[in-house]
């Protein structure tokens, strides 16, 4: 799994659709939001030469719902654009931040 790349992966349609997904799935935990709870779920993942995302972990988590949360909108996102490393799709890790903010 390659660390460093020529082209890192990337959500199809870029960083503003991978914003748009986000902010459209995410449902803020409940008992996190009544209780004000909030902050930055800074996770890791493999991307894979086909795109699928595994191995989601959370390297720096908030709270145990948010960070729940936050793994399980990573799982829902469709495939990406693989990383490429000499011209060939290779498998690369990942690391995201999912932010959490009360209204």
């Amino acid at each position: 799994i390659h660390i460093r790349v020529e082209i890192m992966p990337e959500c199809p349609g870029g960083q503003d659709a991978l914003n748009r997904f986000l902010v459209r799935n995410i449902k803020y935990p409940l008992l996190a939001q009544e209780n004000g709870i909030q902050g930055r779920v800074v996770c890791q993942f493999v991307v894979n030469s086909d795109g699928s995302i595994v191995d989601i972990s959370v390297v720096r988590g908030v709270e145990e719902s948010l960070d729940k949360e936050a793994i399980r909108v990573i799982k829902s996102m469709p495939k990406w654009t693989p990383a490429k490393h000499k011209g060939k799709a290779v498998r690369c890790y990942f690391t995201m931040p999912v932010t959490f903010r009360t209204k």
